[in-house]
C-alpha cells in the first residue's frame, strides 16, 4: 500500500511539473509581433463573356524600393490556376489567402501575379488574353498602410473586367490590363 501512495505522488509531481513548464509566458506570446492577412478577389462585369485567370500568387510589397530583391512578400496563395474570374461578384468572391501571418511591416502595395494561362471565351470560342508584353503579369494596387501586430486584415481585391480587357487592333490580339481597386478591412484582436 505504501509503494502505492508514493507512485500516486510520483505522478502527481510529474504531472504538476509539465503543466508548469509547458507554458512559459515566452510561448504564450510567440505570435504576438504578427498581422494576419486574408485576401479574396471579385470582379464588376457587365459583359457576359467569360474570363478565365491564371492566377500564381498573391504578394505584398515591404520596401520602398520597388526593385529591391526582397521588396515583395508571398503571401502563399492558397487558390491557384485558372479560374472563371466573370463569375466572382459580392457573394462569390474567390479566397486566395487565408488569414496567412506577417510581421507588423508597412505595406505599400498588393499584386496578384498571373501566369500564362489566361483567355476569354467569347461565344464558346477561347481566345488567349496578353499579359506579358502588353498587358500586366502583375497587377498591383497601392494600400501604403501600417500593418500592426495582433490586427486581422480582410483584403478585397477588386477586378473591373470591362475596363481590364482590350483588343489591340495592331497586333490582332486581346490584352489584359488589369484595373483593381481593394478594399481593406482592419480587425484589432
Amino acid at each position: 500500500m505504501k509503494h502505492l501512495q508514493v507512485f500516486k505522488f510520483l505522478v502527481f509531481t510529474f504531472i504538476l511539473l509539465i503543466s508548469a513548464t509547458s507554458c512559459s509566458k515566452d510561448a504564450m506570446h510567440d505570435n504576438a509581433q504578427l498581422a494576419s492577412v486574408s485576401v479574396s478577389l471579385k470582379s464588376t462585369t457587365q459583359d457576359l463573356n467569360k474570363v478565365y485567370l491564371d492566377i500564381a500568387d498573391v504578394q505584398i510589397r515591404v520596401k520602398q524600393e520597388k526593385s529591391v530583391s526582397d521588396a515583395w512578400v508571398s503571401l502563399n496563395a492558397i487558390n491557384t490556376g485558372t479560374h472563371n474570374v466573370s463569375a466572382l461578384n459580392e457573394d462569390a468572391q474567390l479566397l486566395l489567402v487565408n488569414y496567412s501571418e506577417i510581421e507588423s511591416t508597412y505595406v505599400y502595395e498588393i499584386r496578384i501575379v498571373l501566369d500564362d494561362n489566361n483567355f476569354i471565351d467569347i461565344n464558346e470560342t477561347l481566345f488567349s488574353l496578353e499579359v506579358a508584353d502588353k498587358g500586366n503579369a502583375t497587377p498591383s494596387n497601392i494600400v501604403n498602410s501600417e500593418f500592426k501586430a495582433n490586427h486581422m486584415y480582410d483584403i478585397v481585391i477588386d477586378l473591373d473586367l470591362d475596363e481590364s480587357i482590350s483588343f489591340n487592333t495592331s497586333d490582332n490580339m486581346m490584352v489584359l490590363n488589369a484595373k483593381t481597386s481593394t478594399e481593406i478591412r482592419d480587425i484589432q484582436y
